[in-house]
């Protein structure tokens, strides 16, 4: 009886393309989560990086990923950025908050894109959606386009001077909330109905120091119409979180180093 000899060939994803460019996330908590999630829906495998990784060695093995999303938290942005390599420094995302443009311009790489993110996302939670995120940069598609894969809204901001905005706003709105919330706990549309003084105080000092750390007026007005928009996108999120002490220390830290006032900023400190 006849042997029959199937032959199979052996055909390579790169012929049929259906791998896409890898992306790498730094960092992975919540957020990271999210967008990692966005990202393998349209086809993109996806490398994290966590704290015990060195970074050198990641980039021998991935050195031309499409996009190097950045997604640790505030305090921790420098230290990265630091060490990020040349072969990745055009492929940056940043979503933090108190995110401003001095964050990178002190680096030697093109500016990255950037994402001020409106949505809360907490361990065995659902994300819960305030308002649509907006995006800026070279990578604003891919980035928009993983968020409504899982289905969070975003928009693409085409200006750097309308991106500078939002992520004004949403420093306001989250330092705002935050440190107001030392002194009245409870929830945004509390704050506003039963503080409101309290929180315009609060909003003009951060605005003072956000006007200082970008260099030039902001639209105080605009600014807190924004704000108030976020509070009706959810009225019941709670105001002061678990940085809302680190948030008020590293506010006073810059105004301490541009001569700022800040009054209502500095009665709130002895307290907390």
């Amino acid at each position: 009886m006849p042997v029959i000899i199937r032959i199979i060939r052996s055909y390579s994803i790169k012929e049929y393309g259906f791998m896409k460019q890898p992306i790498v996330i730094i960092g992975t908590g919540e957020m990271a989560g999210v967008f990692a999630r966005g990202f393998l829906k349209l086809g993109h495998p996806v490398y994290p990086i966590t704290r015990e990784m060195n970074v050198q060695d990641t980039v021998a093995q991935i050195p031309s990923p499409v996009l190097v999303l950045v997604a640790v938290g505030e305090q921790d942005l420098h230290g990265v950025l630091e060490i990020i390599p040349g072969l990745w420094q055009n492929k940056l995302a940043l979503l933090q908050n108190e995110l401003l443009p001095r964050d990178w311009q002190r680096y030697s790489f093109a500016p990255p894109t950037t994402v001020s993110v409106w949505f809360e996302k907490k361990k065995g939670q659902d994300a819960k959606i305030l308002l649509p995120s907006p995006v800026h940069g070279p990578h604003a598609s891919l980035l928009n386009d993983a968020l409504t894969a899982v289905d969070i809204p975003s928009r693409i901001v085409d200006s750097p001077v309308e991106m500078e905005y939002e992520l004004v706003r949403k420093n306001v709105y989250i330092l705002t909330t935050n440190i107001a919330g030392l002194e009245t706990g409870g929830t945004v549309a509390e704050l506003w109905r039963n503080h409101q003084g309290l929180a315009e105080a609060v909003a003009k000092d951060v605005i003072e120091l956000q006007t200082a750390l970008t260099g030039h007026p902001q639209d105080t007005q605009r600014l807190l119409n924004g704000m108030l928009e976020a509070f009706d996108g959810d009225p019941e999120h709670k105001c002061m979180g678990r940085s809302a002490p680190a948030r008020l220390a590293r506010a006073l830290m810059q105004a301490d180093k541009l001569n700022l006032k800040t009054p209502t900023l500095r009665k709130i400190q002895p307290n907390h």
